[in-house]
């Protein structure tokens, strides 16, 4: 047996859902517990590359060719800085 005391927001809204699907505390609690362990689990079983997926490329510069074209790049960088004109 396992009680947990819970703040008063997340007590209510635990009620609301109660009444709402006509479930008890308890059903709600075990599944979203079982939700919970199984989504875990999947994070065990996923790449590191898996897990980041979701954040590569999100602050992407919009220039696909950076890789390859940044000697060109710092190349006309320099110039502009150091060039007299």
């Amino acid at each position: 047996m396992l009680a947990v005391r819970l703040p008063e927001n997340l007590e209510k809204e635990l009620n609301r859902v109660s009444k709402k699907n006509d479930k008890t505390k308890t059903e709600i609690v075990k599944e979203a517990l079982k939700r919970f362990f199984e989504a875990e689990a999947k994070k065990e079983q996923q790449t590191a590359y898996e897990l980041g997926a979701s954040l590569f490329g999100q602050y992407g510069s919009g220039e696909g060719d950076r890789s390859t074209r940044y000697k060109q790049k710092l190349k006309r960088k320099l110039h502009e800085k150091y060039s007299t004109h």
